[in-house]
Order: C-alpha cells, then structure tokens, then sequence
C-alpha cells in the first residue's frame, strides 16, 4: 500500500500545529486535508473519506469527541480511525472510547516522529482493532 494513495484529515483550530502535521504527513507522502472545528472536520470526511483522522480534543463548533461520536454512527466513517491529540492527562473512559473511533491518545506536546509512527501503525492494521486507551506522552 503506498502512503500517497492514504488521506489524512487533519482537525485543530491552531494553525501552527495543522501546519507542522501537515508538513510532517505530506513528507512522508500521505495526501492531507486539514479542517479548523470539529462540525467543519465531520462535514469534510462525509465526501473526502479519508482513511484516518488526526483531531485534537479541544475545539469551538463541536469537540473532537463528539465528532468522533457522530463520525462513528455515519456510515461512511463508522470505520475511520481516529488519533486524539488531548491536554496533558486528559483520559476518555472505556464506555466514551465505545462510542467512537478513537484508536489512540496521544498527550500535547507530542513528538511528530510518535505521531507518525502511530499513523502508519493504524493505517496498516488489517481492519478495525479495539481502541487504545493509553496515552503516549512525548
């Protein structure tokens, strides 16, 4: 499976850091589109589909969550995984991870090196897999 041939919707209402994940995927020859608010993310993976989500949890409009939770219940991203980027020991509990797609948390400030070793991780797993509930801190 070539990286160039995988979609990427990046979500977080800061630039800088769309920007530095951005570059880091595009590097690596992911292709990225990228969204500001959790409502403006849900609205864009309905038509793009992208093959994963990379959301902070934090955002105006709709949180990462419960746009983790309405992009579970759609039929075209109830298998999309997601990487949650979260404040420092923010945990979801296991029923909240039940109810969406959430694959991995990763804690800010994160290492895009991590980040990206998570991403190919999840994109070449066989299909689906339970949600992971650890945080990687960097």
């Amino acid at each position: 499976m070539s990286q160039g041939s995988k979609t990427i919707l990046i979500v977080d209402d800061e630039a800088h850091i769309v920007h530095i994940i951005r570059y880091k995927l595009e590097r690596e020859g992911y292709q990225v589109v990228t969204a500001g608010d959790g409502q403006e993310a849900y609205d864009l993976a309905q038509t793009v589909e992208p093959d994963l989500i990379v959301t902070d949890y934090q955002m105006p409009v709709l949180s990462g969550y419960e746009m983790c939770v309405k992009l579970h219940e759609s039929e075209v991203t109830a298998d999309t995984p997601v990487v949650m980027v979260t404040a420092r020991g923010h945990k979801l509990s296991p029923r909240e991870l039940a109810e969406t797609n959430i694959r991995q948390m990763m804690c800010k400030p994160f290492s895009a090196r991590e980040l990206l070793i998570v991403v190919s991780e999840l994109l070449n797993e066989a299909g689906g897999g339970e949600s992971v509930e650890g945080a990687n801190a960097a």
